[in-house]
């Protein structure tokens, strides 16, 4: 009965196993983080290789982290990651590419 009375943090209300995931969360974090990048440098024409190269690591990074996550939130907030990371890629691709202008 104790065991059920005791209060989780906000931060925890989707991490349901109770345990770590040291590795689950940095990966949600850096997926997150290129997303952001990627998704805000896609919004400027001239920022193309920034915004495909961080989408594509995003997007491996965030693919990589969905196959071992372990909780609701890690696969939540990884999805939103690689949305982020999907639309700044393409949207990097559509403005010149992965080598646009660098090679060639």
């Amino acid at each position: 009965m104790a065991h059920a009375m005791r209060r989780r943090s906000p931060a925890s209300l989707l991490a349901t196993d109770g345990k770590p995931h040291p590795l689950q969360d940095t990966l949600m974090a850096v997926a997150l983080a290129l997303g952001a990048i990627a998704f805000v440098s896609a919004m400027f024409h001239h920022l193309h290789l920034l915004s495909s190269w961080t989408g594509l690591l995003g997007i491996v990074t965030g693919g990589y982290g969905q196959f071992i996550s372990a909780t609701t939130r890690e696969r939540f907030l990884l999805i939103i990651g690689l949305g982020a990371s999907a639309v700044g890629f393409f949207l990097g691709m559509a403005h010149g590419g992965l080598f646009g202008g660098v090679l060639g």
